[in-house]
Protein backbone atom coordinates (compact mmCIF):
# COMPACT_ATOMS: atom_id res chain seq x y z
CA UNK A 1 0.00 0.00 0.00
CA UNK A 2 1.36 3.41 -1.00
CA UNK A 3 1.48 5.88 1.84
CA UNK A 4 1.83 9.57 1.12
CA UNK A 5 3.11 11.48 4.13
CA UNK A 6 2.37 15.08 4.98
CA UNK A 7 4.36 17.33 2.70
CA UNK A 8 6.83 19.88 4.01
CA UNK A 9 8.28 22.75 2.04
CA UNK A 10 11.95 22.14 1.28
CA UNK A 11 14.26 25.09 1.92
CA UNK A 12 15.36 27.14 -1.08
CA UNK A 13 18.66 25.93 -2.52
CA UNK A 14 18.36 22.44 -1.06
CA UNK A 15 18.67 19.47 -3.40
CA UNK A 16 16.33 16.54 -2.95
CA UNK A 17 15.10 13.38 -4.63
CA UNK A 18 11.51 13.02 -5.82
CA UNK A 19 10.12 9.67 -6.90
CA UNK A 20 6.86 10.73 -8.60
CA UNK A 21 3.68 8.88 -7.63
CA UNK A 22 0.87 11.22 -8.75
CA UNK A 23 0.26 14.39 -10.76
CA UNK A 24 -2.52 16.97 -10.78
CA UNK A 25 -1.78 19.28 -13.71
CA UNK A 26 0.95 20.36 -16.11
CA UNK A 27 3.08 22.36 -13.68
CA UNK A 28 2.29 20.30 -10.61
CA UNK A 29 1.97 19.46 -7.99
CA UNK A 30 3.87 16.27 -8.42
CA UNK A 31 3.49 14.12 -5.31
CA UNK A 32 6.80 12.51 -4.36
CA UNK A 33 7.06 9.17 -2.60
CA UNK A 34 9.51 10.89 -0.24
CA UNK A 35 6.78 13.29 0.93
CA UNK A 36 7.29 16.54 -0.97
CA UNK A 37 4.76 18.10 -3.32
CA UNK A 38 6.59 19.79 -6.19
CA UNK A 39 5.37 22.74 -8.23
CA UNK A 40 7.69 22.95 -11.25
CA UNK A 41 9.62 26.22 -11.39
CA UNK A 42 9.76 28.71 -14.24
CA UNK A 43 6.59 27.65 -16.06
CA UNK A 44 2.83 28.11 -16.05
CA UNK A 45 0.19 25.71 -17.34
CA UNK A 46 -3.56 26.15 -17.60
CA UNK A 47 -5.48 24.76 -14.65
CA UNK A 48 -6.97 21.30 -15.17
CA UNK A 49 -10.43 22.95 -15.46
CA UNK A 50 -8.96 24.91 -18.45
CA UNK A 51 -8.94 28.27 -16.69
CA UNK A 52 -6.04 30.61 -16.06
CA UNK A 53 -5.76 32.47 -12.78
CA UNK A 54 -5.80 36.26 -12.85
CA UNK A 55 -2.27 37.62 -13.09
CA UNK A 56 -0.81 34.31 -14.31
CA UNK A 57 0.46 33.71 -17.85
CA UNK A 58 -2.05 31.71 -19.90
CA UNK A 59 -0.71 29.22 -22.46
CA UNK A 60 -2.70 28.21 -25.53
CA UNK A 61 -2.40 24.50 -24.76
CA UNK A 62 -5.13 22.94 -22.66
CA UNK A 63 -4.61 21.99 -19.04
CA UNK A 64 -5.21 18.37 -19.97
CA UNK A 65 -2.56 18.48 -22.73
CA UNK A 66 0.00 19.94 -20.31
CA UNK A 67 -0.83 17.37 -17.62
CA UNK A 68 -0.64 14.50 -20.08
CA UNK A 69 2.73 15.73 -21.38
CA UNK A 70 4.10 15.83 -17.83
CA UNK A 71 2.72 12.35 -17.12
CA UNK A 72 4.48 11.03 -20.25
CA UNK A 73 7.76 12.66 -19.17
CA UNK A 74 7.42 10.94 -15.80
CA UNK A 75 6.94 7.48 -17.32
CA UNK A 76 3.28 7.33 -18.29
CA UNK A 77 -0.02 6.85 -16.47
CA UNK A 78 -0.60 3.94 -14.10
CA UNK A 79 -4.20 4.70 -13.16
CA UNK A 80 -6.25 7.31 -11.30
CA UNK A 81 -6.75 8.15 -7.66
CA UNK A 82 -10.22 8.62 -6.16
CA UNK A 83 -9.52 12.37 -6.19
CA UNK A 84 -8.77 12.40 -9.93
CA UNK A 85 -4.97 12.55 -9.81
CA UNK A 86 -3.08 10.63 -12.47
CA UNK A 87 -0.98 7.93 -10.82
CA UNK A 88 2.55 7.56 -12.18
CA UNK A 89 5.49 5.32 -11.50
CA UNK A 90 8.62 6.91 -12.80
CA UNK A 91 12.32 7.19 -12.20
CA UNK A 92 13.51 9.29 -9.31
CA UNK A 93 14.00 12.96 -10.17
CA UNK A 94 16.79 15.16 -8.86
CA UNK A 95 15.40 18.53 -7.78
CA UNK A 96 16.64 21.87 -6.48
CA UNK A 97 14.18 23.83 -4.35
CA UNK A 98 13.14 27.42 -5.05
CA UNK A 99 11.37 27.40 -1.67
CA UNK A 100 7.66 27.69 -1.03
CA UNK A 101 5.20 27.62 -3.92
CA UNK A 102 2.28 28.49 -1.62
CA UNK A 103 0.68 26.12 0.80
CA UNK A 104 2.58 22.91 1.33
CA UNK A 105 4.20 22.85 -2.12
CA UNK A 106 7.88 23.24 -2.89
CA UNK A 107 8.79 25.14 -6.03
CA UNK A 108 11.64 23.32 -7.75
CA UNK A 109 13.66 22.68 -10.86
CA UNK A 110 13.62 18.92 -11.42
CA UNK A 111 15.65 16.74 -13.78
CA UNK A 112 15.01 13.26 -15.05
CA UNK A 113 17.87 11.07 -16.25
CA UNK A 114 15.74 10.34 -19.33
CA UNK A 115 14.25 13.72 -20.30
CA UNK A 116 16.48 16.28 -18.59
CA UNK A 117 14.93 19.39 -17.03
CA UNK A 118 11.15 18.85 -16.82
CA UNK A 119 10.25 22.55 -17.04
CA UNK A 120 12.37 22.93 -20.18
CA UNK A 121 10.95 19.74 -21.72
CA UNK A 122 7.40 21.05 -21.19
CA UNK A 123 8.37 24.39 -22.75
CA UNK A 124 9.80 22.58 -25.79
CA UNK A 125 6.53 20.62 -26.07
CA UNK A 126 4.63 23.96 -26.22
CA UNK A 127 2.17 22.96 -23.48
CA UNK A 128 3.30 25.54 -20.90
CA UNK A 129 4.68 29.06 -21.01
CA UNK A 130 7.74 30.54 -19.34
CA UNK A 131 7.04 32.41 -16.09
CA UNK A 132 10.09 34.44 -15.07
CA UNK A 133 8.41 35.54 -11.85
CA UNK A 134 8.99 32.05 -10.44
CA UNK A 135 11.91 30.95 -12.56
CA UNK A 136 14.38 33.77 -12.62
CA UNK A 137 16.47 34.01 -15.74
CA UNK A 138 17.23 30.31 -16.04
CA UNK A 139 17.96 29.29 -19.62
CA UNK A 140 16.80 25.98 -21.03
CA UNK A 141 19.46 24.00 -22.82
CA UNK A 142 19.19 20.68 -24.60
CA UNK A 143 19.39 18.03 -21.87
Amino acid sequence: MLMIVAANVIAAGATFACTPVRVWDGDGPIWCEEGARVRLAGIAAREIDETCKVGHPCPRATGRAARDALVRLLGGPRGRSREGHVLVSGRTLQCVSNGSARGDRTGAWCRSAVTGDLSCALLRANVVVRWDRYGGRRVCRNR
